[in-house]
This record gives structure tokens, C-alpha cells and sequence, in this order.
């Protein structure tokens, strides 16, 4: 039998959750049938869905051996740390994302991530601790796609990351801005967009409808054009130009920034998926297309920040460029504007 004391960092979690996490190397048959016979909270047995409490005692009735087994972290190789330090204190580490960076592991790649790295960091300068944590781990409060470069703001605590979530969850009170390289002229004027985006599960991308249409979930950008290339580049729709553009989230769904932009005839550079071309800028040897689309988070800014994080209210942090954008500007644009 084992007894876990829940701490700050573990409450709040469903109970099934919880033992997941802890117990990460048991199946899930094996989770819920504990749940169902051999789990107690402070001397009770709870439904799977029941919200654990700092200060409880679990109760896992199993052998030793079992939850050794069950429990046992598995080492993994050290990723190599590609990412910068923005800003840091006791609760948020916020950090600027490279190219080709994925925030999360999946399918393709399950180790060398942006969350890994950023533990890793955690661990080597003492901030975080994964043998005295049970189930929490330092974690990100949203996410960039794996081709889109800049600001990623993490929970250093389960308090903190809880309020984050909240944050980031009710548009408003986090606003995140992001420059794009855009095919075509944008007109010098500042546009907010409003519709729908449907996204299509199959091939990962979204389509922007009217704001009465009853599919979709409502989204809102503000683009504002921070400058104009001088000049054409290339032939067909790139014989029309780039622009620089400026862009608000005021709502934050995967892929926004890049159906709407596409929807009013502004794809992203290199954005092939959304109706962009391939472009080899020959300064760099960076071909967007290939690897990348056109797509900075520069700059987030905490507008209603509370509880733990009151600190942040009214504060913004901003993320340097990534290397090659001096190269983006002068071959798309004509000179480098930012």
C-alpha cells in the first residue's frame, strides 16, 4: 500500500488524472479498475471525476511492486536548448520559440520539444524539482505551430499555470501581436476582421466563414500594415509584392492569423497550405515553404492579470527576431523596416 499526501502543485486534479500522471507506466484498465477497488481519498473511495485537495491522503492499495513499476520515470536523452529566456520570476518563465520548434511533443517527435527544454532548463538551475513533485510538471499556458517563432509564456507552479489558463482562455485579458510577411499590398489602414474559422481535422487547416454562420468558432484579428515592400519581387501573385503586417489576436485559435490573413487575399509568405508560395531568399539559403511561413509572436502584453500573477498586470514582454528575418526584409521588402 502507498499513501501520497497531495501538495499545492497536485490539487485541483481530477483523481483519475492524477493517478495518470503518477502511475504513468500503468495502463489505463489498470487506472480505473484501482479507482474503482483499490483507491481511497483520506480513508473514502471517490469517482474518477472526484477534484483532489491539498493536504488529502490517497491511498493506493496495491503491492510494492506493482507501483514501482507503475511509477518508475523513464530517463530520457537531454534536449539541447534552442530556445531564449524573455522574462523570469517564481511563477512564469516566458521564452522566444526558434524555427521548426514544436511547443509539444507529437507523432513525429516526441523528445527534442520546446516544453522538454524548457524542464530541463528548470532542473539544471533548481527551480524545479521532478523528485519531489508527484504528477506536476512545468508546462506552457498555449502554444505556437512548429514553423511560427516567438513568445511562449510557461507555469512554473500549478497555481500559476492554473491562472494562465484562465488567462489565455477569456479573450481580453492577454493580448499577444505577432508580424507577418504577407503576400500583396496591404492598404495603409488598420482592419479588424471578425468571422468564423471551421477548421478541417483532415488536412489541418481552417476556413474562414461569415460571423452569422452557425458553424465554427468566432475569431477577431486587427492587421495593420507596418509597411510596404518597394517594389515587386518574383513573377505571378509575388510580382504584387509583400507587406509587413502588424497583427493583434484578440481571440486565439490555431491557425487564425493565417486563414484570415489568406481569406482577404494576404496569405503569408512560404504559407503553401493557406495559398502562399514557396521563396528562396537568397541572403539567407532560408527557403519559407520549405520549412517555415513568415510568422513572429513579438510581443505579449497582460492586460487583467490576477491572483499569483497580479505582478504581470499592465506589463508586456517582447521577443526578439529570429535569425534570417533581416534577410526576410530586405529581399521581400525592399529594406529592413523592424
Amino acid at each position: 500500500m502507498k499513501e501520497i499526501s497531495i501538495s499545492a502543485n497536485d490539487a485541483g486534479q481530477r483523481l483519475d488524472r492524477f493517478l495518470k500522471k503518477y502511475l504513468a507506466n500503468a495502463p489505463l484498465s489498470a487506472i480505473y479498475k484501482l479507482i474503482r477497488k483499490d483507491v481511497k481519498v483520506d480513508g473514502r473511495r471517490r469517482r474518477e471525476d472526484y477534484s483532489l485537495s491539498d493536504g488529502e491522503v490517497l491511498q493506493i492499495f496495491a503491492s510494492d511492486a506493482e507501483i514501482e513499476e507503475w511509477s518508475r520515470k523513464k530517463p530520457r536523452a537531454k534536449a539541447k536548448r534552442q530556445f531564449r529566456i524573455v522574462y523570469e520570476d517564481d511563477d512564469v518563465i516566458i521564452v522566444s520559440k526558434p524555427f521548426g520548434l514544436l511547443v509539444h511533443g507529437d507523432r513525429s517527435e516526441k523528445k527534442d520539444t520546446l516544453a522538454n527544454q524548457v524542464t530541463d532548463y528548470l532542473i539544471e538551475t533548481g527551480a524545479y524539482d521532478p523528485r519531489a513533485e508527484k504528477s506536476f510538471v512545468p508546462s506552457p499556458a498555449h502554444r505556437l505551430d512548429r514553423n511560427t517563432t516567438g513568445i511562449v509564456v510557461f507555469g512554473k507552479n500549478a497555481e500559476a499555470l492554473r491562472c494562465l489558463a484562465r488567462l489565455f482562455r477569456d479573450d481580453g485579458r492577454v493580448s499577444k501581436y505577432y508580424y507577418a510577411i504577407v503576400h500583396g499590398r496591404l492598404k495603409d489602414e488598420t482592419v479588424r476582421l471578425k468571422g468564423k474559422l471551421l477548421k478541417d481535422e483532415k488536412t489541418n487547416t481552417g476556413r474562414v466563414l461569415p460571423e452569422s454562420d452557425e458553424r465554427g468558432r468566432y475569431i477577431e484579428t486587427v492587421v495593420s500594415c507596418a509597411a510596404a515592400g518597394e517594389g515587386s519581387f518574383g513573377s505571378g501573385r509575388n510580382a504584387r509584392g509583400y507587406s509587413l503586417a502588424d497583427v493583434e489576436l484578440v481571440t486565439g485559435r490555431s491557425h487564425q492569423i493565417r486563414a484570415h490573413l489568406a481569406s482577404i487575399g494576404h496569405p503569408l509568405a512560404g504559407d503553401i497550405k493557406y495559398g502562399g508560395r514557396k521563396t528562396r531568399i537568397a541572403e539567407s539559403g532560408m527557403e519559407l515553404g520549405a520549412s517555415t511561413q513568415a510568422l513572429h509572436a513579438y510581443k505579449i502584453e497582460f492586460r487583467e492579470a490576477d491572483g499569483p500573477l497580479e505582478h504581470l498586470n499592465g506589463r508586456s514582454f517582447t521577443a526578439p527576431l529570429p535569425e534570417g528575418w533581416d534577410a526576410l526584409q530586405k529581399e521581400l521588402l525592399g529594406r529592413k523596416v523592424i
